[in-house]
């Protein structure tokens, strides 16, 4: 556990950010790159529970170093409901947005532009409306979830990755043919910038960021105003 307070520690609470993300969207766009490449060899269930597979253990091991926000929707909601300061959340957005961009250019080197760099992107008819609601109710789900454990001090240990994790594997067994179920707004940026194409990116973040907020307003009504023990050892890193 590291003190949150001594600042020559924040460069460990960045790079755990920062390899955490990369972690997560290797796997996450990575499970559809080489879906392609491997003409269906992995297929549809494997690719949505591999990120929440991979959120499990990367709470369990990064957890009580920075918090395993890992997205940029998690930091607003710990920041708006005061269980993390302010101050803290550019860095951690930055190298949110680092891993992810990490990720998929290693993705791109090794396997070219399959699969679209596992871009997060509309299903056949889904209008980028309807892409902003799915992802406002899926990140609604997920942050709730997040908040919900993470106010018993749960959010560094199994119960928290068990039902984090789940959650992501969960929502994108029903929802990723409509958008992809990113809830990540890191997790779509990366494969979009190494493609410089942001077509459809505004529904990957306005509906995550829109979502996120819901679920603090959410979690006020189910639990009352945040800042309590708990909330913030688990947004900090600091929880036993």
């Amino acid at each position: 556990m590291l003190d949150f307070d001594d600042p020559t520690l924040e460069w460990r609470r960045l790079f755990s950010e920062l390899f955490g993300t990369f972690l997560l969207v290797l796997v996450g766009a990575g499970a559809g790159v080489v879906g392609a490449v491997s003409h269906g060899a992995v297929g549809r269930t494997a690719a949505v529970a591999a990120p929440g597979l991979m959120v499990m253990a990367i709470i369990l091991f990064m957890g009580a170093v920075s918090g395993a926000h890992l997205n940029p929707a998690v930091t607003l909601a710990f920041s708006l409901r005061r269980d993390f300061p302010w101050r803290r959340v550019p860095g951690y957005l930055i190298v949110q947005l680092a891993g992810a961009t990490l990720a998929c250019l290693f993705l791109w080197a090794v396997y070219g532009k399959a699969g679209h760099l596992g871009a997060t992107l509309p299903g056949a008819g889904a209008a980028d409306w309807k892409v902003f609601l799915t992802e406002l109710v899926l990140t609604l789900g997920l942050v709730s979830t997040i908040l919900g454990t993470a106010s018993r001090a749960q959010n560094v240990g199994a119960l928290s990755a068990v039902a984090v994790g789940g959650y992501i594997a969960l929502a994108g067994l029903w929802a990723s043919p409509i958008s992809g179920a990113s809830m990540n707004p890191a997790r779509s940026f990366g494969p979009d910038l190494v493609l410089w194409s942001f077509d459809h990116f505004w529904p990957y973040v306005a509906g995550p960021a829109a979502g996120g907020t819901l679920a603090v307003g959410v979690a006020w009504l189910l639990r009352g105003p945040g800042g309590d023990t708990g909330g913030v050892a688990a947004a900090r890193g600091t929880a036993n």
